[in-house]
């Protein structure tokens, strides 16, 4: 695991919904300058992220 979901700092909705869109966002904004491999790495972050923060996530 990577990232700690109950961590304190993803307590917020917030904190945890902008740690998700940053990295899609960025994966479209590298595919749109034609940086495929950037983008389908950040794709991804952003991927994971939104599974740990929110499925994988014990608690309110």
């Amino acid at each position: 695991m990577l990232v700690d979901p109950n961590a304190p700092f993803f307590r917020p909705l917030w904190v945890r919904v902008l740690c998700v869109v940053l990295p899609l966002g960025w994966a479209g904004v590298e595919m749109a300058n034609d940086s495929p491999f950037w983008a389908v790495l950040f794709g991804a972050a952003g991927i994971y992220l939104g599974y740990e923060l929110f499925i994988r996530r014990k608690g309110g």
